[in-house]
């Protein structure tokens, strides 16, 4: 018998579907020489750090039952050999449920039958459902698997849940071995991210009196977003002048405007250069005309269908991924998580079957062998998202599943097409006395072709009726003009970014080459960049960390626009008071790493290394000079005595505070005083000797850096300059 564990019951009904007509049984299916089985997605975890022996920190509490309580004493914890261990569930009402339990016990007793000689790995075709179900056989089995007696572990890879796909890669499995780097990236990314969550969560919450949820990607998203905000706030616009000219010939407006701006203060600069151009002619220097073709956008990946859906439809991420699972778990749409816009080349029959259908729904297509179509070079696990050749009626879709499967299908449809997009090109190049070139581009689509069907947003821009030789008209004047503030992040823009961080941001005129349908620009850079583990999360999990920094207060999501919100500010200046530096260059050295596990270049142990020398260095402690001293202790610390009521004075949320506030004594002290943190040791100075050492790395409002110790008076920790 051949055992199936797929990733959750939707995967095991298609499975099913594919080989046939099996019976239900309690917990699988069974029948045709196939038993199939199911998990409900992780039924297992990593255990908590007071789980592993020698990390406990529980305190029994009256009533005599044991609390866990997060405890500076247990942290940082590394574990010599991370656990397992199966999940507690929870029904809709929040009780304790035992179905985890029993569905593992069907999975153990299944894979220890004596008739079952082959064990199927069949989580979803990426590295979560590759442990899922790894987990699910290696606990099941335990001792059990060194002696496995002669039974198999195969795998079955899933692009899409077709009947026919099921059919095909059920007639192909593979040895399961040949995945293990697959899952050994898996294991390494699970390990390193819960080393960076308990540990610094813990740490930043116990000092900060607040829960704080600290992670490898999260933090560096918020942080791009938090940066953003505060460079749009802290913007202060500027005037320049730029010299334009916008003259009429043969009545038409021609409008000039030169590569050269001038400060506000060179006004009479832009003047005298206005009157140099004015003074000599403009003539047509030359002109061209030709037809073109204009090429479709490329298939989609996950992240850039989400901006098209968060663009367009204002669809967040979160719904726009649930949708397109749910699709892609009926069979109408290939495996989502994907970060390629390509094909494979073994892909072409594939392909060829399902234009047959396509053409049913009236539109246009036929088959093209093109390397902007099929590129094995641009695919890491898997292909682009397309539709199958299972096509459903539009009354058995919700209005927004029509309206995702339809951005999918019209993209596709227009990768496709069999009838161009032909339009005319003119560019004309003025010349204005030999000292400037103004180059005029025109377009005017002569047949629609593809656009048609898929968004094409660039409207016709005619050109003046101008010829070689025509003299135009000019006057230019100095324009004042102002500087533009940097732009909110959108979907589009937070999704590019975090695929790529390390790309400079094109112009704002470039930006639209994806909704235009241009196909000029040359991705292999963000390819590359993809490959080698540079982007800050990846397609399969960017969707649930953006959502959990949204459900956590950090950022707010309007439209298709983030900002940063307070919970957001107070974690990332709290890590900085903190020297928790989680950047984009330390996030993408770990995706290095573990890119560098996929492929066997790197041990799971050493990638995890790296996370824990990261994670030590918080908690060194490091002796440093009381001027430059910025640890401001753990909430609720005593620092010690206050000078006015004789109370504990502690670290409080956002400083120092008298525990003889109910007695009325309302001494305080911001933890923070001009951008620079009172350290404890300062704190306790000030009250021991009524004042610090000389303190380095204050900020005045003119934003200029001073240096002062600060004195006791009146109530009040206030500047002294005397020394």
């Amino acid at each position: 018998m051949i055992l199936i564990i797929a990733e959750k019951p939707s995967l095991a009904r298609n499975i099913v579907a594919g080989i046939g007509s099996l019976s239900k049984k309690n917990g699988y299916f069974e029948g045709l020489g196939y038993i199939v089985t199911w998990a409900f997605g992780h039924l297992f975890s990593l255990c908590d750090i007071e789980d592993y022996e020698g990390y406990a920190a529980k305190s029994v509490s009256e009533d005599g039952s044991k609390k866990v309580y997060w405890s500076m004493d247990n942290i940082p914890c590394f574990p010599e050999k991370f656990v397992f261990k199966l999940k507690k569930d929870k029904d809709k009402n929040g009780r304790p449920d035992d179905g985890v339990k029993k569905q593992f016990e069907i999975i153990q007793t299944l894979c220890k039958r004596q008739d079952v000689d082959t064990i199927v790995n069949a989580g979803d075709a990426d590295r979560e459902g590759e442990i899922i179900v790894r987990l699910c056989i290696e606990n099941a089995l335990g001792e059990f698997k060194q002696d496995v007696s002669g039974k198999k572990l195969m795998r079955l890879w899933l692009p899409d849940q077709t009947p026919e796909t099921v059919k095909a890669a059920l007639a192909e499995l593979k040895s399961e071995d040949g995945y293990d780097n697959l899952a050994n990236e898996g294991f390494a990314r699970t390990y390193i991210d819960w080393l960076y969550g308990v540990n610094l969560t813990r740490y930043a919450t116990l000092k900060t009196g607040t829960f704080l949820r600290v992670g490898r990607v999260i933090v560096p998203i918020v942080k791009a977003i938090y940066d953003r905000d505060l460079a749009i706030r802290n913007f202060v616009p500027d005037i320049y002048y730029a010299i334009c000219s916008a003259e009429e010939t043969k009545g038409c407006k021609v409008e000039l405007t030169s590569k050269n701006k001038f400060q506000k203060n060179k006004k009479n600069q832009a003047q005298a250069l206005c009157d140099k151009y004015n003074a000599s002619k403009a003539v047509v220097k030359s002109k061209k005309v030709k037809k073109d073709t204009i090429k479709p956008g490329k298939l989609y990946s996950l992240s850039k269908l989400q901006n098209v859906l968060g663009k367009k439809y204002k669809m967040p991420m979160e719904k726009s991924l649930a949708i397109v699972q749910k699709l892609y778990e009926e069979g109408y749409l290939t495996y989502p998580r994907t970060n390629s816009e390509y094909l494979a080349t073994a892909e072409k029959d594939k392909v060829k079957k399902i234009l047959e259908n396509v053409k049913q729904l009236g539109y246009p297509v036929e088959f093209k062998d093109e390397k902007t179509i099929f590129d094995d070079s641009k695919i890491e696990s898997h292909s682009a998202i397309t539709p199958t050749y299972k096509i459903p009626s539009k009354e058995r879709l919700s209005p927004d599943e029509l309206t995702v499967y339809s951005t999918v299908m019209r993209r596709f449809a227009a990768v496709f097409c069999a009838e161009p997009c032909l339009a005319e090109k003119t560019e004309i190049v003025i010349d204005v006395g030999g000292y400037e070139e103004f180059t005029l581009k025109g377009t005017v689509i002569i047949e629609k072709g593809w656009t048609k069907f898929d968004d094409y947003t660039q409207k016709d821009k005619l050109l003046p009726p101008l010829e070689k030789g025509d003299e135009v008209n000019i006057d230019f004047k100095p324009t004042e003009k102002e500087t533009s503030p940097p732009k909110h992040y959108t979907i589009e823009t937070l999704n590019n970014y975090l695929k790529n961080p390390f790309r400079e941001e094109k112009a704002a005129a470039s930006q639209n080459i994806e909704s235009n349908g241009e196909q000029e620009e040359d991705d292999t850079e963000d390819y590359r960049a993809v490959f080698e583990g540079l982007e800050l999360g990846t397609e399969a999990t960017r969707t649930g960390i953006i959502n959990n920094a949204i459900l956590s207060d950090y950022i707010n999501l309007k439209k298709d626009v983030y900002t940063i919100l307070p919970g957001g500010e107070f974690l990332i200046e709290s890590l900085g008071r903190m020297n928790i530096s989680m950047d984009k260059y330390k996030t993408a050295e770990l995706g290095k790493a573990l890119k560098g596990v996929f492929h066997g270049k790197m041990t799971v142990e050493d990638s995890v290394g790296l996370a824990e020398k990261e994670i030590a260095a918080v908690f060194e402690k490091k002796e440093t000079r009381p001027e430059l001293d910025n640890d401001y202790g753990i909430m609720g610390q005593v620092v010690g005595k206050c000078p006015y009521c004789g109370n504990d004075f502690a670290r409080t949320k956002f400083g120092y505070g008298c525990k003889g506030y109910r007695d009325g004594c309302k001494f305080s002290v911001n933890a923070v005083v001009c951008g620079r943190v009172i350290s404890v040791s300062n704190m306790k100075l000030a009250l021991e000797t009524g004042r610090t050492s000389k303190i380095e790395g204050f900020i005045s409002k003119n934003g200029k850096p001073f240096n002062a110790a600060m004195k006791l008076e009146n109530g009040k920790l206030v500047f002294d300059f005397s020394n």
